[in-house]
Formats: C-alpha cells, sequence, structure tokens
C-alpha cells in the first residue's frame, strides 16, 4: 500500500492487473508457485509453458474459476477477489477457452449472448441479437447465418464464435487460450488485426499460445512458467525461438522436425476423382507411397478434414475411388477402412479421439477389440498388459488405470495414435496432429509420425500450421474452396507458394 506522502508511479498507472504471490495446490501437488506478474493497459502479455505449466491454472484463478492458496490479485489498483466467472465479466475480464464451452443445440447469437440476451419489451430482441452477433462474426471473417445452430460447425468456426462472444463483452482485459489453434493463416491475421485495434483501444490481453511464431506478431511481452515457477520475463516479443524453448523445458530443443528420410516408391493409396456427397470437395486425386509423409494444406474451409474423413470412411463420397495396395475399397464406413488398414486420428481430440472418463486401458482397447477379445470376451489382465505396452511403445506419461481425461494434450493425442499403431495400419491420416500440444510434446509427436513413415506406412497430415505442414511432408497437397490447387514436391513447396495456391 503506498503512503499518502507519496507520488504515484506514473507507470504503475498504466498497471491493469497485478498478480502478487499466486500460489496454488490440488492435493499435495503445487501448481503454481508464488507467481508475481503484470498486465499493463493495452498490452498483450504473451503466457509461455510446456502442458502441465501452470498456464492454465493461473488462467482459472484469474478469471474467477478457481481461487489461490495465497497471495493476491489487484485490477485497477483495488483488491481483485472474484470468486465466480460473473465476477470476473462483471470487473471487464474475460476468458476464451482453448476447449470450446459452447451450447451445440442453440443458435450461433444465442450462445455469443448467453445469459445476457438483450429484452425488449419483455421478450428477447432476436433482431437486435442477431444483428450484433453477425456483426462481430463478420468482423472475424466468419460468413455465417446467426441463426444457424451451433451443433455441426467445424472447430475452427466454433473458436471464431467463442472469440465474437469474448468481444461483445467488451471485457478490458481478454485472456485468450490457444485462441488460434483451430485456425488457419487467414483467419488467425483476421484475429490479429481485431486484437491490434482493441490494444489501441486501451484493451489488454493475456496470450496463451504454443505457436511461437505467433508470439512476435503480436505480443508486447513474455512470461514463461515452468513446473508452476515464473522462470523467465521479457519486456519484448522478440525473443530468439530456442531460448524461449530452453526457458519453457529446461533444456536445449535443438531441432523441433525430425529429419525426412526418402521415401519407398511403392505405392500405397490412391485417390481417384473423390467428391463428397455433401459438396465439402470434388475431383481430388492424388497418391501416397510407402514411407511417405503426405501433407494437406488450406485454409478454413478448403475441404480437408471433410476429405481425409471421407478417406476413412466417416463421411459419404458421391463418386470417385480408393485404391489400397492395389486393390479397390468400398467406400462410407469406417469399419470397412480400419478393416483394411486406413485409420485416423481425428481434430477434435477429446470429442471423437478420446473417451475423457475412460481409463487408458479402454481407450487402447476401443478399436482393438477383434484382437483383443477371445470367443466374445475380453480378458482385463490382457487389456491391461497390451496397453501397457503401447503406453511403453509411445511414451505415454500415463498409467494404464488413469483416466484419459487426467492426461495433457499431448498425452492425449499419443493416446489415439498409440490405438491405432497397435493395428500397424497401411495408411496413417493425422488431422491437427499438434492443436493445442506445447513445443516439448509437439516435438514428440513430430517423432512418432516420422516413426510411422519409417516403419513403411503412408501417413497423411492435415494442420492449419504451415510451417508445421512444411517441416513434415515429402509433398504438400493444397486445397481450396473444395477444389484440388496442385501437389508441390519438397523443393518446390514453400509459405508463399502454398497460399497462392490456397488463396487462388
Amino acid at each position: 500500500m503506498l503512503s499518502p506522502c507519496l507520488e504515484p508511479d506514473p507507470r504503475q498507472a498504466a498497471v491493469r492487473l497485478s498478480l502478487q504471490g499466486i500460489t496454488k495446490s490440488y492435493g499435495t501437488v503445487r501448481v503454481l508457485h508464488g507467481i508475481d506478474l503484470e498486465v499493463h493497459e493495452g498490452r498483450m502479455l504473451a503466457l509461455l509453458g510446456e502442458n502441465g505449466a501452470g498456464k492454465s491454472t493461473l488462467s482459472a484463478i484469474i478469471a474467477g474459476l478457481t481461487a489461490p492458496d495465497a497471495g493476491r490479485m489487484l485490477w485497477e489498483g483495488a483488491a481483485y477477489v472474484p470468486h465466480c466467472p460473473a465476477d470476473a465479466m462483471a470487473a471487464g475480464i474475460g476468458l476464451i477457452h482453448q476447449e470450446m464451452r459452447l451450447l451445440p443445440d442453440l443458435s450461433i447469437a444465442e450462445n455469443v449472448f448467453v445469459g445476457r440476451l438483450p429484452m425488449r419489451g419483455g421478450r428477447i430482441d432476436r433482431d437486435s441479437m442477431n444483428r450484433r452477433a453477425s456483426a462481430q462474426l463478420l468482423r472475424l471473417g466468419l460468413d455465417v447465418s446467426p441463426t444457424r445452430k451451433v451443433r455441426g460447425l467445424s472447430v475452427a468456426a466454433q473458436q471464431q464464435v467463442e472469440i465474437a462472444k469474448a468481444l461483445t463483452l467488451r471485457a478490458r482485459l481478454l485472456i485468450l487460450d490457444e485462441p488460434t489453434a483451430a485456425l488457419g493463416l487467414a483467419e488467425t491475421e483476421r484475429l490479429f488485426e481485431q486484437v491490434r485495434r482493441l490494444k489501441q483501444e486501451g484493451f489488454s490481453f493475456l496470450y496463451v499460445s504454443h505457436r511461437l511464431e505467433e508470439i512476435a506478431q503480436i505480443a508486447d511481452g513474455i512470461a514463461v512458467l515452468r513446473d508452476g515457477q515464473l522462470v523467465a520475463t521479457h519486456d519484448t516479443a522478440q525473443v530468439p525461438v530456442p531460448v524461449l524453448l530452453r526457458e519453457m523445458v529446461g533444456r536445449s530443443i535443438d531441432r523441433i522436425f525430425p529429419e525426412r528420410r526418402v521415401p519407398g516408391t511403392a505405392e500405397v493409396l490412391r485417390v481417384e476423382g473423390l467428391t463428397s456427397a455433401a459438396g465439402a470437395f470434388r475431383d481430388v486425386d492424388f497418391t501416397v507411397h510407402s514411407g511417405e509423409v503426405f501433407g494437406i494444406a488450406g485454409i478454413v474451409g478448403a475441404g480437408r478434414t471433410e476429405l481425409v474423413r471421407a478417406i476413412a470412411g466417416a463421411d459419404p463420397v458421391a463418386s470417385g475411388t480408393i485404391t489400397l495396395d492395389g486393390r479397390r475399397l468400398r467406400t462410407g464406413h469406417p469399419d470397412d477402412a480400419i478393416r483394411a488398414g486406413i485409420v485416423l486420428v481425428p481434430e477434435d481430440r477429446k470429442g471423437q479421439g478420446v473417451v475423457l472418463d475412460h481409463s487408458i486401458t479402454d481407450n487402447l482397447a476401443l478399436g482393438n477389440m477383434d484382437r483383443l477379445a477371445r470367443a466374445g470376451w475380453l480378458s482385463p489382465r490382457r487389456a491391461r498388459e497390451f496397453a501397457a505396452g503401447l503406453v511403453r511403445r509411445l511414451g505415454v506419461k500415463g498409467r494404464p488405470e488413469q483416466t484419459a481425461g487426467s492426461l495433457s494434450g499431448g498425452n492425449q493425442q499419443k493416446l489415439v495414435i498409440a490405438r491405432w499403431v497397435a493395428r500397424s495400419p497401411r495408411v496413417f491420416i493425422l488431422d491437427e496432429p499438434t492443436r493445442g500440444i506445447d513445443m516439448g510434446a509437439r516435438a514428440a509427436i513430430y517423432d512418432v509420425i516420422a516413426a510411422l513413415a519409417a516403419e513403411g506406412m503412408a501417413v497423411i497430415v492435415v494442420s492449419s500450421d504451415l510451417e508445421e505442414v512444411l517441416g513434415l511432408a515429402h509433398r504438400v497437397m493444397v486445397l481450396a474452396r473444395g477444389r484440388q490447387m496442385g501437389v508441390l514436391d519438397r523443393s518446390e513447396a514453400s509459405n508463399i507458394r502454398v497460399m497462392e495456391l490456397a488463396t487462388a
């Protein structure tokens, strides 16, 4: 507390949020150790760290989702003790979660204004609600009707609805938890343009991201957490990536992308004239060879996810053929694809990849019952031994009896990969394989992808992270509005060339 005889520090007046000695434990595990941080007016502080470093816990404390065990917070110079998220929202603090928390059977506009629906004459003013929601969506580049239900929207579109929801709050501090994880380059730049405008208006941001290349573009400072401790702060975002990686993981990471081996010449997968029954893509042709990592790039809405879902039998096709090892496959059902040797790691890891409240053993048994069950009976001991072997092989940090929901995002992703590795498939498809995963875990996933290719599998990687596609793939196919724009060899694939095709 300042003495009344002392003049206030003019720099202190610009501090919007001050954290002092914030400490938090769950049981005997301390997840935050005396964190001191300041977020200033009109500035963005990037919060970095591996999964489990304490970023989400710190964000939850600020947003009123949980209370600290010790320490205090000051909001615009006054004591700030939120007891629930409504207290934080009332103060002017909004949190955009990494995991979408939308209500699927309500409209987009209803989700944007849920809990604060505009009223007129004692009734919901739907015209005003739809108009205001539509204006925010258009600012973010999402041209959809505000009356459409959220159910069925892509992950990227749902994320944009979450962002629009927070922007309508007119909060003075926005906590962005991996807001671009499901966005492509064009959508990310639209978001950044909006953030820059809001910063000029005095809005403050706490930005949690694993995409280090974004930090230099948008942040004004960086704070690094490791194992619940604040290990470094920077007054600028222009910090070399190797320095940040070393601070995040406590060791040097010499490389992120593994060396690409020369793929084989044997053709494993051939796709000819494939056209979506829903109109998401049309007349797509490509081949993938043994030991090849084949990348699929394009902006959100290009039809990438719909294409790989069709190849994996999850979505119907109107026409075209899929040939595996010279044999034409029947399309339209995942079981047929799995039995033939085509597997898919979906983009929505929590919604479609794992059963969160089931054990690691149960999750690994799913998709492998035909191999584990004998005469229709599944032996618990056999399932546990099966799971333990895969946990060791993929380096999943967890015990077979643990629930999948207790694992970090990176380990959940390894769990989904492990389930399909057990089948030794011919084609391994990964849609957004590192979405929401920290750099240390991301490097481990990349090593797994390289190992799959080294075993002779044909690997297909879909990613909104262009650097990821270019760093992993031997060839890159670019889609735009459901049309195949070209397939680029490694020597001709570049950020500029891919984006030229993706936006053509």
